[in-house]
């Protein structure tokens, strides 16, 4: 009777088992639906039927299990009852891997515990984790690593491997694959999308080819009957301690004394108006918890848009106890907004592009003396700061002012304040390491100031409004900012030379034994202990995970709060989302210290625009080869006048800005008056020359366009532009 019995349960679990892999998992989001027909005493796994190499969808969908045919179910669990799983080394293997020359096969669900990725598109190809499709990191995945996955927010390792997946689009959303692949499930095609960039179809693509299976239906939320029947309740209840209404507290009139009224910032409370003492015609009231939430002070949040704002003006007034570090308030100034990229390019042409959010407006900057740090600081603390409106800059006369009063409020005034700038900010407590390779400071009173914000806000307005490139970031400091290169782990010699931390890294890094180590470990034991690295070292091979761990201590986790500052203002006018995008193209902005001004880097600022009629054409065509060589013989010092004067002369700029210059600087030419019946020309003996000789180079500073000579000869050419530059070159003083 007990064999009996024993031999029932085995044949009822052996019904439950799938036909195909041998086990009994009823997963939906991992292995598919699990389908039972206990008429004909078979169970199989959808996921099963997908991937097994020798069954396909021979009838229609209503036909077998989804169109797969009870018939060739079975041959094909008869074909894998012969095939041994390279897994599990159990008979039953259904699932090969799609390279030819791979002989390995597995159930299901031992490929999913031994990394194999089958994608459920196409003829459904499944995968071994030696031929397995991977992601990659290209240059673009610019963003910080995250340090939770963005489904779960459980902690995640971000590196890529087949449990951890990223969005192919943003490259900041990493997850779980278990996680995305649960999420897909919920989802569903038509709600399916990456949690942080909200992007669809490249996203999609992307996970199927990674193995992720997408049903073709609407979401699981949208499909439970009534699931939003709650949302069109409206609280109708009186919650005042003493209810006065004779038809109880659920009774509510259209109007009147026992009309409810909810409460207007959390509307999960009501009262009477008679209940709770109100007028006959109030309809704002704000329930006791809200009151004292508030401080009592409700009004100050009846609208979520003006509690926003008086919080992000207030926030150059907080004491230190409510610095920014403590505070709730991390926004940037309220003007600013979320953008679109752009669009790709060279680095001029994408900070050009930003220009156009620039309103004709202007803002006054006053600059006492030389102090332009000073000065741009007061102006993005200044309480209604509106990064949109265009720089005019006056220098205050004084001993220290080296601008010429002339030209105060000029465009020059403001290229020349946000050159100061620059070169401030690169000397400020924010930054410290050698010139032109700086990174980022750890300073308390910054920290208290908001210093970092202000500083990336003030880069981004030199970027976006005519200063020059940035220059100064050091290699390290543009990777802890921008990811870039990707996920590249930093160095010792990353780090600031000449620091306290630096020399105790490098003593570790230059140890030759392990005693010498552990000595200067045992010295340096309160560093370890705050970085959390006090940990034993049985081996030299340890070494370099423990000095990648207190570099990465030093330059990112405790500079955490200024990076994360310095971002939030480099957010201004779109310029951080812009460089995220394409790091690799302004790294050089950022980076690399301008270099000499060049024949080919000037000739290139400049559009030519030539005359439609063919005689002119032909006469201004050897004039443009003219102010080529020009430009030639400045850069090698044969002539009388340097690029940089050209520069000057020509757009009015003394440096080339980091955007491309506003209005575009352009060349057309400048024709001697027409003579009468000679076309122009007359006589000097028996040559022929135009009349060119009071010809001399114009120029119109507001539209930056340039009016070249239209010379009979290079002497000639040479000569005009070389006297009218040289004019133009003494009348303003140099203040560089």
């Amino acid at each position: 009777m007990k064999k009996k019995k024993a031999r029932t349960s085995q044949g009822a679990h052996a019904e439950d088992c799938c036909a195909l892999c041998r086990q009994s998992d009823d997963d939906p989001a991992m292995f598919g639906e699990k389908v039972t027909l206990k008429e004909e005493k078979l169970s199989v796994h959808y996921f099963c039927l997908l991937t097994s190499c020798g069954v396909y969808q021979r009838g229609e969908e209503d036909e077998g299990v989804f169109g797969f045919l009870l018939e060739d179910i079975r041959q094909e669990s008869r074909r894998s009852s012969r095939l041994t799983c390279s897994c599990c080394k159990k008979k039953g293997a259904c699932v090969g891997c799609n390279v030819r020359s791979c002989r390995k096969m597995v159930h299901f669900p031992c490929g999913r515990k031994h990394k194999y990725i089958s994608q459920f598109t196409g003829l459904f190809p499944s995968y071994c984790p030696d031929h397995s499709p991977t992601q990659s990191l290209c240059v673009s995945s610019d963003l910080s690593l995250p340090q939770s996955c963005s489904i779960c927010l459980d902690p995640i390792e971000p590196v890529l491997s087949y449990s951890v997946l990223k969005c192919p689009s943003c490259h900041s959303s990493w997850f779980h694959r278990d996680c995305v692949q649960r999420q897909a499930h919920s989802a569903g095609l038509f709600f399916f999308r990456c949690t942080l960039c909200n992007n669809k179809e490249v996203f999609q693509e992307e996970m199927q080819r990674m193995g992720i299976y997408i049903p073709e239906r609407d979401a699981s939320w949208e499909l439970e009957e009534n699931a939003y029947s709650e949302l069109l309740e409206v609280y109708m209840h009186c919650d005042a301690l003493t209810c006065l209404c004779s038809d109880g507290r659920t009774r509510s009139a259209k109007k009147g004394w026992f009309e409810v009224i909810r409460c207007r910032l959390c509307g999960s409370r009501g009262t009477h108006r008679k209940c709770s003492a109100l007028k006959l015609d109030t309809r704002d009231w704000a329930c006791s918890d809200c009151t004292q939430a508030t401080d009592g002070k409700a009004s100050l949040v009846a609208s979520p848009q003006g509690g926003q704002r008086r919080s992000l003006l207030s926030k150059r007034h907080l004491s230190p106890l409510h610095s920014p570090l403590h505070s709730p308030i991390h926004s940037p100034v309220s003007c600013k907004r979320y953008t679109r990229p752009v669009g790709s390019g060279s680095p001029e042409e994408m900070l050009q592009a930003l220009g156009p959010r620039l309103r004709p407006l202007c803002v006054q900057v006053e600059v006492d003396g030389d102090q332009a740090l000073c000065a741009g600081v007061e102006l993005v603390r200044r309480p209604h700061f509106d990064p949109t409106h265009t720089l005019s800059v006056r220098f205050k006369d004084g001993p220290q002012t080296t601008f010429p009063s002339r030209l105060q409020g000029s465009d020059a005034a403001r290229q020349y304040f946000l050159k100061l700038l620059v070169q401030q900010i690169q000397d400020s407590v924010v930054f410290e390491g050698p010139d032109g390779s700086k990174n980022l400071a750890l300073d308390s009173q910054a920290v208290r100031d908001d210093l970092y914000f202000d500083v990336g806000c003030l880069l981004a307005l030199c970027l976006v409004q005519g200063g020059p490139p940035i220059g100064f970031f050091s290699p390290a400091l543009y990777q802890c900012l921008f990811n870039y290169p990707a996920n590249r782990p930093l160095a010792a010699d990353h780090m600031t030379p000449d620091t306290h931390f630096s020399r105790l890294v490098g003593r570790m890094a230059e140890a030759e034994s392990l005693d010498a180590l552990r000595e200067v470990m045992a010295e340096s034991w309160e560093f370890l202990e705050l970085a959390g690295c006090n940990r034993p070292i049985s081996s030299l091979q340890q070494r370099e995970a423990l000095l990648e761990d207190l570099v990465g201590f030093t330059m990112i986790t405790r500079m955490q709060l200024p990076l994360q500052r310095l971002r939030e203002g480099l957010q201004t006018l779109g310029v951080f989302d812009q460089v995220q995008l394409f790091p690799s193209a302004f790294c050089r902005v950022f980076c690399e210290a301008a270099g000499r001004l060049s024949a080919q880097t000037l000739g290139h600022v400049f559009t030519v625009t030539f005359s439609e009629q063919e005689e002119r054409l032909s006469r201004e065509t050897p004039v443009l080869g003219y102010w080529r060589h020009l430009l030639f013989e400045c850069e090698v010092g044969r002539s009388s006048i340097s690029l940089q004067d050209l520069l000057r002369f020509s757009t009015g700029a003394e440096d080339l800005p980091a955007a491309a210059l506003l209005p575009p600087p352009s060349i057309s030419f400048l024709h001697p008056p027409e003579g009468e019946g000679d076309g122009g020309k007359r006589k000097r003996g028996r040559k022929e020359v135009l009349a060119d000789e009071g010809l001399f180079p114009q120029r119109d500073p507001g539209s930056r366009r340039l009016l070249l000579p239209v010379s009979s000869s290079y002497r000639a050419f040479k000569s005009s532009v070389e006297q009218a530059v040289s004019h133009h070159a003494h009348l303003l003083p140099t203040h560089s």
